[in-house]
C-alpha cells in the first residue's frame, strides 16, 4: 500500500497495520533499506492514528459542549 493510500485508512485498520510494522522491525532481520521503508511507514500509520483520535476527541468534546448547554434548543433529552 503506497503512503497516500493511509489517508484512506480506518483507525482499526491504520492501528492494525502500524503494530505489523512494530512487529517487523522488531524481528531485525531487515536490511537497512527495509527498515528505513518500514520506519517511515510506521511514522506515518501513527500519525493517521493520531489524526483518528484527535478527531474523536474533538466530537466527544463538542457533544460534551453540547450535553452542557442542554442540547441544540437548550431542552434536555427528557424536555423534549
Amino acid at each position: 500500500m503506497a503512503a497516500s493510500d493511509i489517508s484512506s485508512l480506518s483507525y482499526e485498520e491504520a492501528r492494525n497495520e502500524l503494530v505489523a510494522v512494530v512487529a517487523d522491525l522488531e524481528k531485525g532481520t531487515a536490511t537497512l533499506e527495509e527498515t528505513l521503508a518500514l520506519w517511515e511507514r510506521g511514522e506515518a500509520l501513527a500519525n493517521r492514528c493520531e489524526e483518528w483520535l484527535i478527531g474523536a476527541k474533538a466530537r466527544l468534546d463538542a457533544a460534551r459542549a453540547n450535553a452542557d448547554k442542554g442540547g441544540a434548543s437548550g431542552k434536555s433529552a427528557s424536555e423534549k
